[in-house]
């Protein structure tokens, strides 16, 4: 739900409809009545919502007097099968999920008028399957629309009539690769909302420019050499703009505010590690999450521009203390050589008393998803709370980010584009060798496991890199990237009608007869991300050319693999994999 701007009124979906009450009488009128299972007005299906981060699909007008809203009909996507075995008799939810290559819903762009209740559909362009990432106001009678070809390669900025639902293209980022509408940061700034801001690899360099309304480059506000991964706020009373970005290495997340007039940019932020700034509307005060590898986070509050600091308001001392109880050993970045002289980042963790002489049994954790990375200044979670347990029972714990996963400039992250899982998996199996090359690797004795995108990694580098691996835990991976979503699967390979040679070298499924390692498939039964259906059909691969492995489900749970017990079992079944195979 969502109060109007003059605070009059709320807006909200029920049953797939919107509606719209008045606070003050309490009287609600609905505002759509086609919605039902297949039809969705104001909020959105589940592919835009998991892979552009679009979940609320309505937006009030300034002046409280239309909402625009997406529509989806969704009847054309195949239906998935969620089936729950815990009662009496399993019990079958339907989710229309579309793969790659098979249709998508079908999605119109509405304003509805409240004074009146008239509806203006914007002319958004013939129905090509395009997807509509972002959808703002810009002033009360304007809409700009992120309208993008189901191919990804390119995001055209549209400004539309909220009253006739006709308008223009503004502007045009193309990418021979893809572009990133779904952190596509659209600001428009001035008294009169005359310029824009928005975020492009075109330099080579994921940058921040400015554009007049008229489509045209004003200036290029931030340098090459980082990636800006997004806009935090914009302070228009003193003409700058804060932004995120992946410096002044790859592996931290510091702040910098920027003139809008051009020239130096300042770092906020001082302290090393990651930065996550929340920014108040009025851009005067900012709340700053950081934490840095081994290290919790810390919440302090901070007026802007000053950076005048108010009192901690979290410092999780309880959490730092137990740790500082604990025999874990800080985290140390490392830089891993490939046979093409290309340097990767990564880190490793080693075990307490640690002897560099001594060969250890080493762990090898990977995710390697596009611009996913995990070598991070950065606390770690759960996960690296596991590997330190890893690590005092001997293991050295080593995190390597391959091409395509950091924030490295453009080139390196797109060159996966149309093959993933090749260089990815080629560039751990290489890390894994120069491991084994170092004094105190245990060639015979290594590992690797990964979750999701990591678990297609992690089958697929103890596969292609045959006697490399000793063991694989694979968790909810894709097998066959055919098997996943549209959105993300197609921005980065196409369709399988169209790539059929990329999506069939990519797919673990395809290489289990080169595995040696000793692996064990781990999924949630009710995973409506990546479907189970991903690790049965591994396991029938495994089965037909009789390959040892072990599998472990866990009833109903989702692509999380969460709940009650489950990650005290979930992480102590992993602890027992390993020991028992490295």
């Amino acid at each position: 739900a969502k109060v109007s701007p003059d605070g009059r009124s709320v807006a909200f979906v029920r049953d797939n409809n919107l509606f719209v009450t008045n606070l003050a009488t309490g009287r609600e009128t609905a505002l759509t009545t086609d919605g039902s299972d297949n039809i969705i007005n104001g909020t959105t299906d589940w592919v835009y919502e998991e892979e552009l981060g679009l979940a609320d699909a309505f937006r009030w007008s300034p002046d409280s007097k239309h909402i625009a809203f997406w529509r989806f009909d969704q009847s054309a996507v195949p239906a998935m099968p969620i089936v729950n075995e815990l009662g009496l008799y399993p019990k079958v939810a339907t989710l229309r999920y579309p793969k790659a290559g098979e249709p998508n819903s079908r999605v119109k762009l509405g304003v509805i008028h409240l004074i009146g209740g008239a509806r203006t559909w914007l002319d958004v362009g013939p129905d090509t399957g395009q997807y509509f990432g972002r959808m703002e106001w810009v002033g009360s009678d304007s809409l700009a629309v992120q309208r993008m070809p189901r191919r990804q390669n390119a995001v055209d900025i549209m400004l539309l009539s909220a009253g006739t639902g006709r308008g223009r293209i503004v502007m045009t980022d193309r990418d021979s690769a893809y572009v990133d509408v779904e952190n596509g940061d659209l600001r428009w700034i001035g008294a009169k909302q005359s310029q824009f801001l928005w975020l492009s690899d075109r330099s080579g360099w994921r940058q921040l420019y400015l554009y007049g309304r008229d489509g045209r480059v004003v200036r290029q506000l931030t340098t090459d050499g980082m990636d800006v991964l997004g806009v935090l706020g914009v302070d228009e009373a003193n003409g700058s703009v804060y932004v995120t970005a992946a410096a002044p290495t790859p592996m931290e997340r510091n702040v910098y505010r920027v003139p809008l007039a051009g020239g130096a940019i300042t770092r906020v932020t001082q302290q090393r590690g990651s930065h996550t700034f929340n920014i108040s509307p009025d851009a005067r005060y900012a709340v700053d999450i950081h934490s840095s590898i081994g290290e919790p986070s810390t919440a302090t509050l901070y007026a802007l521009p000053s950076m005048r600091v108010f009192p901690v308001l979290q410092d999780n001392a309880p959490l730092k203390q137990r740790l500082a109880a604990t025999a874990t050993v800080k985290p140390e970045f490392i830089k891993v050589p490939m046979p093409d002289g290309l340097v990767l980042d990564g880190y490793r963790i080693v075990p307490p008393g640690f002897d560099s002489t001594r060969r250890y049994p080493v762990l090898m954790h990977v995710y390697g998803g596009p611009a996913n990375p995990q070598v991070n200044d950065a606390w770690g979670g759960t996960r690296y709370l596991w590997h330190q347990s890893m690590a005092q029972q001997g293991y050295v714990v080593v995190v390597v980010d391959n091409r395509g996963a950091a924030w490295r400039g453009r080139d390196f992250r797109k060159t996966t584009q149309l093959q993933l899982g090749i260089k990815e998996s080629q560039d751990q199996i290489d890390a894994a060798r120069w491991i084994g090359r170092q004094s105190w690797g245990d060639a015979s004795r290594i590992g690797i496991w990964g979750w999701s995108f990591g678990g297609s990694m992690s089958f697929l580098a103890a596969a292609r890199g045959g006697p490399v691996f000793k063991a694989a835990l694979v968790v909810a991976p894709v097998s066959d990237w055919g098997l996943y979503d549209t959105i993300y699967t197609e921005r980065f390979m196409w369709t399988p009608q169209l790539n059929a040679d990329g999506y069939r070298r990519g797919s673990p499924q395809n290489h289990v007869a080169t595995l040696t390692a000793k692996t064990l498939l781990v999924h949630g039964t009710g995973d409506d991300n990546v479907h189970p259906q991903n690790t049965i059909q591994l396991a029938n691969k495994l089965e037909e050319l009789n390959k040892p492995f072990y599998m472990l489900l866990y009833p109903n749970r989702t692509h999380s693999i969460s709940g009650g017990n489950t990650s005290v079992h979930l992480y102590n079944s992993f602890t027992r994999f390993l020991l028992e195979s490295l």
